[in-house]
């Protein structure tokens, strides 16, 4: 199921129990108060142009979720953004990731995984991106998820000679930089 906009804050709970549940664990070891803030930020971006969650629930609850949003114009940079930026260059970042769907969080319950959870989690969350240009970024630490974005068809964007860093940059399946 996909929510826009605000509407997800009624999950928010239900959301930011299952993103600490992922996310507390190795590699990401996530502290109680990042995690405590998973909530404030759910209701900034919920105000992002282009802002939607997709989620998939059974009996237990929220199995899992990904939230995604369209990449400003001017290109952030706090969070992960300057890594991005050091690795692709301005106009890499212009070309390949601004105006594109941009995938912040995935998150799939350990109880979920393994059955395709996270594979319709990306499917449905990118199935009106524009002109199918999405992306997202991860921990090069996080060497199982790379693998995982990987097997699911999603191209890593090589890095500036002499750029590398701790992140890795992926664009969907059919991205048509990709």
């Amino acid at each position: 199921m996909i929510c826009y906009g605000s509407a997800v804050l009624d999950l928010s709970e239900e959301l930011a129990d299952a993103y600490g549940e992922v996310f507390s664990a190795p590699p990401w070891n996530e502290d109680a108060e990042t995690i405590r803030q998973f909530s404030s930020r759910l209701q900034a971006d919920s105000r992002r142009p282009g802002f939607r969650t997709a989620f998939a629930q059974s009996a237990a609850g929220i199995d899992g979720f990904a939230t995604a949003w369209l990449t400003a114009k001017t290109f952030p940079t706090d969070r992960g953004y300057g890594q991005v930026a050091a690795q692709l260059g301005r106009q890499r970042v212009q070309e390949l990731l601004v105006g594109a769907l941009e995938i912040d969080e995935l998150a799939v319950r350990p109880h979920a995984r393994g059955n395709g959870t996270g594979r319709a989690l990306l499917a449905e969350i990118t199935a009106d991106a524009p002109d199918a240009r999405a992306w997202l970024l991860t921990s090069r630490v996080a060497t199982d998820t790379v693998a995982t974005y990987r097997r699911l068809g999603w191209h890593e964007v090589t890095p500036l000679p002499g750029t590398k860093n701790a992140v890795v940059v992926f664009l969907a399946p059919d991205h048509p930089s990709a």
